[in-house]
């Protein structure tokens, strides 16, 4: 499982150095190999291989002009890229998605149970404080007992 937050930084090359405790459990579940995506540009999500292998033969299953997959497959594929651990634990961010998604210097990588999210810092508070956790959402989650 992939849970919490952990700072990272993007390098002059737009490389994200994954978070040790993160890249740790990652190689272990899945391997190395990761497809690096987003679906609205306004962060990055980092998908373990198998993970990702798994959501495409979902998509595979569904109607081909369905415009929920259609939209889904073009965001994904814009954004995306194969990507691999290096020695040091670090992936490139392709230039579009970094330039969109305002992946600079400093950033957070969450946790997402089998994949990471990663937000520029101040862009994800923005995002806390413009969608907060109410009680709707508590009641939504106590449906699946939570």
């Amino acid at each position: 499982m992939l849970r919490g937050n952990a700072p990272a930084k993007i390098d002059d090359k737009g490389r994200l150095k994954i978070p040790n405790a993160f890249r740790a459990a990652i190689a272990e579940a899945y391997g190395r190999e990761v497809f690096i995506t987003s679906l609205t540009g306004e962060s990055v999500r980092v998908y373990p291989m198998p993970v990702w292998v798994e959501i495409e033969r979902k998509l595979a299953a569904a109607p081909s002009t369905h415009p929920a997959r259609l939209k889904f497959l073009d965001r994904v594929a814009f954004y995306g890229q194969v990507g691999e651990f290096d020695d040091l634990g670090r992936v490139i961010i392709q230039p579009l998605l970094r330039t969109e998604a305002l992946m600079t210097g400093e950033v957070d990588v969450l946790g997402k149970l089998n994949f990471l999210e990663v937000w520029n810092h101040d862009r994800f508070r923005a995002k806390l404080q413009r969608e907060p956790f109410d009680d709707d959402d508590a009641r939504a989650l106590s449906d699946f007992g939570i």
